[in-house]
Order: structure tokens, then sequence, then C-alpha cells
């Protein structure tokens, strides 16, 4: 049974490849991740660069000049249609405060950008200091609480644009 696999070459061009015209090359691998490919009776000298299992792109070099592939399945457009992504949960717009307790410090301002991990604020909970980091890169809108506030479990401490 032949199976479509949607491809992108360099975030450019896109292609539908049937799986049963791939087994029409005639492709030989003579080292580590270097082939040699011959279809329509052009010769082709490939080599994978690099590979993302997780993102399913690749860097290949054919003939001397490089390609980025990303190689997507029914299943992965499915999902991509569907919102359920790899990083779709990256969108977070909001950082709420995970239990009540008493903002010690903010160490960010209104237009900062930040980068994902970076401490925002220091929530002391429980006799304890937490340090509430950004859940992904951005650029700050609004802080919702001061320096001392007290604040609730899931009360909106800062707001990413």
């Amino acid at each position: 049974m032949s199976k479509i696999f949607k491809v992108k070459v360099n975030n450019s061009f896109d292609f539908d490849v049937d799986s049963e015209k791939i087994k029409e090359f005639d492709a030989i691998s003579h080292e580590n991740q270097k082939f040699h490919i011959l279809e329509k009776s052009k010769s082709y000298n490939a080599q994978i660069i690099n590979q993302d299992f997780n993102n399913k792109t690749y860097t290949i070099s054919i003939n001397n000049n490089t390609y980025i592939v990303a190689i997507n399945d029914d299943l992965d457009v499915l999902i991509k249609d569907m919102g359920f992504e790899v990083g779709a949960t990256k969108k977070v717009n909001d950082v709420k405060a995970p239990m009540p307790g008493l903002i010690l410090d903010i160490n960010v301002s209104i237009g900062q950008e930040v980068k994902e991990d970076d401490a925002l604020l220091i929530l002391e909970a429980m006799k304890m200091e937490n340090v509430i980091t950004s859940p992904r890169d951005g650029i700050i809108k609004s802080i919702s609480v001061s320096k001392g506030a007290a604040v609730d479990k899931n009360q909106l401490l800062i707001e990413f644009e």
C-alpha cells in the first residue's frame, strides 16, 4: 500500500512524495550516512549531515548543495491541524501563582525581553523562596503584582505579549 509523505525543503518548497516512487530510486550506501543515488539516469552524491528525529527534520547535502528537509506523514498533518503539535504547549501567555505566598522580588520590567527559564520573580511560600521562571521566550506585557504583595493560588502575576 502506498503512503504519501509531505516534504518541505528549505522551508520554501512543498512536495508530496509517494512511498512507492521512493522504491524506484537506485541508492547505494558507500559510507556511514553517505549515499550514491541514480534517478532517471542522473547520478547524485548525498550525505545526511544532521538529523532531528523529534522534529522529523534532516540536513542533507546533495552534490555539495545543502538542504533542510522536513518530512511529515498523514498523522503528523492531522496532529498539526488539530493544534496538538510538539511545542504547542509553549504558547503560554501568562504566569500565575502556583501557590499562595508573598512576592519577595520582581526581576523583570514591562517591555523586557526574557528567555525561557529566566528568573521572573521570587515567591515566598511556607517559609521557602521559590523562583518563578519564564515558561518561554517572550516580552513582558504586564506585571500584575508588586514587591511585598500577598498572592493567592492561580492569581495572575505576569503577562507576555
